[in-house]
Parts: structure tokens; C-alpha cells; sequence
């Protein structure tokens, strides 16, 4: 009869009392962060859907292998933008992962002193640094000295941006990892090098990979570095010149396409930032589906 009792006891107190004051908060808060959390939806949804009408409309097989017409001219597409876009976020790809994962190695597994506490601070001071700074930068550093805008100039400018969240994200990825991996493989005559690059480093790459992924997505939307640095052109990069001659980009033909009176020219410009809005959903959906198989 006692335990009787007692499990009635025991059933009864673990039931919520719904009017209770605790239960009535936290029903108020869910529902205020619930609110919060739409209210931070809806301007994209409404972004998308504004691209969506406007920019699927003025899309065809066309436009991704045809240049840019002329104003008041039908037809053309934005093909040299989006083979330039690639090419100089492939570039900026190129200098920034490896330079951005060694850096990040270093800081987390080879020093945590002072130096590794500067460098870290000049990472968190370079992320917000302006693009339009790093583009006069880059302009400074490489148009005036080869006297040439170029698809090299705006990958070196997309590379700056693409440094700091390359270095932040693999640094918080190897932190992640659980030390006793490393003891593990320290334990049976692995050298540090070796407990690194073959234990710790696959161990965090699908957080690495939505490093690099998020970087590509910004340095894919920039405009400002790329004005200062690859200008625009017309034409269709050209190979034989090895690239050094002002090189088309998708953000910038909005920009220029979006400002004009021509209706051919904003028309393709809607359709531009379309497909460049869709290249940035697909990089963050690579990333969560990285971030999806981590090992660790």
C-alpha cells in the first residue's frame, strides 16, 4: 500500500501543472523567440520570392552562353560573367584554403601563446575590414603595379575576404576535435605532424569544407573589390592573354545592368542576381550537409 501510494505520489508531482507560473513563462518566451525567428524569415522570404518572379522570367538557355547585347538590343546573356565569377572565386580559392588551413593548424595545434593570440586578433580585425578597403588594397597592390585590371587582380582581393573566415572556422573545427584522439594516436608513436594531418585534420574537414563553402559564398556576392580590381568587360575571358585584361563577374554586371534605363540590360540583370542568389543557397546547402557527416 506504501509503494502504491508513493509511485501515485510520484506520477502525480512529475505532471505539469499548465497554469503554473514557470510553465506560463517559458510558454511566453518560446512563443516571443518563435516570433523573433519569423520576423528574421520573412525579409528573406520575401527577397527570394521578388528574385524569383523577376529574375526566373528573364532567364534561357540563352543567357549562360551568350555575352551581354548592347542597350536596347534583345537577346545576349551574362555567360562571361558567371565563367569570370568562377574563375576569380577559383583563384581566391586557391590562395586563401591552404594559406587560411596552415594558418589555422598552427594556431590550434602548435602554439597558444602570444603570437597565436595576435594573429588571431588580426584574423578577427581582417574580417571586418570593409570590402571596399580590401579593394582599394588590392588596387593598390597589384592593378598599379602590373598596370592592368585583371581576373588575378580580383582573386587576390577575394582571397583577403576569404582568408579570415577560412582561419576562424577551421580553427573552431580542430578545437572541436576531442583530445583524446590526439593522446590516442600520440599513444601508439605518432609524431605530432603525423597525429595532425592524418588523425585531426580528416577528423574536422566537414566542418573545414563549410568553411571554405561560406567563404566562397561571400566572395562570390562582392561587387566593390572587383570594381577596384577586374572592372568589367563584354567579352569572354581571354586564355591566351593569361587572364591580365579587365574580366567580367556576375555581381558587377547587376550592379552596371541594374543602374542603366535599358529594359533588355535590367531585365538581364534580374536574372543575374537570380542566379547568383541561387549559387550562394547551394554553397550553404553544401555546408549543412558537410556539417550533416561530421566524424567526431
Amino acid at each position: 500500500m506504501a509503494t502504491q501510494s508513493t509511485s501515485n505520489f510520484n506520477a502525480a508531482s512529475l505532471n505539469r501543472n499548465p497554469f503554473s507560473p514557470r510553465t506560463l513563462l517559458g510558454l511566453i518566451m518560446s512563443g516571443i523567440a518563435g516570433l523573433f525567428t519569423l520576423m528574421a524569415i520573412i525579409p528573406l522570404l520575401i527577397i527570394l520570392t521578388y528574385l524569383l518572379t523577376k529574375g526566373i522570367s528573364s532567364l534561357s538557355a540563352a543567357v549562360f552562353i551568350e555575352l551581354p547585347p548592347p542597350p536596347l538590343v534583345e537577346g545576349g546573356g551574362f555567360g562571361n560573367a558567371i565563367l569570370g565569377t568562377v574563375i576569380m572565386v577559383g583563384i581566391g580559392a586557391l590562395i586563401s584554403v591552404p594559406m587560411g588551413i596552415m594558418a589555422a593548424i598552427y594556431l590550434s595545434e602548435f602554439n597558444e601563446g602570444k603570437v597565436a593570440e595576435w594573429i588571431r586578433f588580426a584574423t578577427n580585425v581582417l574580417s571586418g575590414v570593409p570590402s571596399i578597403i580590401v579593394g582599394v588594397f588590392a588596387y593598390s597592390a597589384i592593378v598599379l603595379t602590373t598596370k592592368s585590371y585583371s581576373a588575378w587582380a580580383g582573386g587576390f582581393a577575394l582571397a583577403i575576404l576569404m582568408l579570415p573566415i577560412i582561419v576562424r572556422t577551421t580553427d573552431e573545427a580542430l578545437k572541436l576535435v576531442p583530445q583524446d584522439v590526439r593522446q590516442a594516436s600520440v599513444g601508439i608513436g605518432a609524431s605530432n605532424y603525423q597525429t595532425v594531418l592524418q588523425v585531426v585534420l580528416p577528423a574536422a574537414l566537414p566542418a573545414i569544407i563549410t568553411g571554405v563553402t561560406l567563404s566562397v559564398a561571400r566572395a562570390a556576392g562582392e561587387t566593390a573589390p572587383l570594381l577596384f580590381t577586374a572592372l568589367f568587360t563584354q567579352y569572354w575571358p581571354n586564355w591566351g592573354n593569361r587572364l591580365v585584361e579587365p574580366t567580367a563577374s556576375l555581381a558587377v554586371l547587376v550592379y552596371n545592368f541594374a543602374i542603366v534605363p535599358f529594359k533588355n540590360q535590367q531585365d538581364l540583370a534580374w536574372g543575374a542576381a537570380f542566379i547568383l542568389v541561387l549559387l550562394v543557397l547551394l554553397t550553404s546547402i553544401i555546408s549543412r550537409l558537410a556539417t550533416a557527416k561530421r566524424t567526431y
